[in-house]
């Protein structure tokens, strides 16, 4: 039989920019596929080391095999590292849609002055975004537009802190550094929040919450239920990503 062709882990090149090399990464990521099948083929603890989580990524470019948005954001991170230049952070979001609710995780980037993404989706306007967006609420609120073609209510944004770029580091990633009720705020107000935090975070004076209490988190907005600690986060991340 015809083994199935591996694609090439992309390579940064001088000659490339960075956009160009994020389209790479992106391509590579779309040639993987998106993960269809209801079984996750890599286990990704959140709250593991960074380290760990590129020895997964590591693994994902050996494997080959087709990936979600938590495993993309990953992997993501890992094929960024090395480049000073390019920040990155999660992005995660929290919908509602005919009864249910569904998570999504993308990897949020900033570089030169400029807002976009990397990630996978079943939905191609959830997942990369150009390196194209002045602000990170024009970023966010990109996605929750494109969230509205698909008649999904975006009813929570998390986005953690930039992720080191020391891929031997044992600082886990944080992952809801900001935590935003969204469908309880008006666009003004999360303008505002979003720019606040996205100034503290390129000023790079906000420290990991982790490192008080791994439930601590900064919320606005108002919620109708109190915060729970979720059971198994990545397995939830992507489990029902109908987007």
């Amino acid at each position: 039989c015809v083994q199935p062709s591996v694609p090439p882990v992309p390579n940064y090149k001088v000659s490339m920019s960075i956009p160009e090399w994020l389209q790479a990464i992106q391509t590579y990521m779309k040639m993987l596929q998106y993960n269809h099948t209801g079984t996750q083929f890599f286990e990704i603890r959140k709250t593991r080391p960074l380290s760990g989580l590129m020895e997964t990524a590591k693994e994902m470019t050996r494997e080959s095999l087709p990936i979600k948005c938590l495993e993309a954001v990953i992997l993501g991170i890992y094929l960024t590292n090395g480049q000073p230049s390019v920040e990155r952070f999660p992005i995660s979001f929290k919908t509602h849609f005919s009864g249910n609710y569904f998570h999504h995780v993308v990897l949020g980037i900033y570089c030169n002055g400029r807002y976009g993404s990397l990630g996978m989706s079943r939905r191609s306007d959830l997942m990369d975004k150009p390196l194209t967006y002045r602000t990170l609420s024009d970023l966010i609120f990109e996605f929750e537009d494109s969230y509205k073609k698909y008649l999904h209510s975006v009813k929570k944004v998390k986005i953690g802190l930039y992720v080191p770029h020391e891929p031997h580091s044992f600082q886990p990633i944080e992952w809801k550094q900001l935590v935003l009720n969204v469908s309880k705020m008006m666009r003004t107000e999360v303008r505002k929040e979003l720019e606040k935090f996205a100034r503290d975070m390129r000023m790079k004076i906000l420290k990991p919450s982790s490192a008080h209490s791994p439930v601590k988190e900064r919320s606005r907005g108002k919620s109708l239920s109190p915060h729970r600690r979720q059971v198994s986060p990545q397995r939830r991340a992507c489990r029902r990503d109908k987007s």
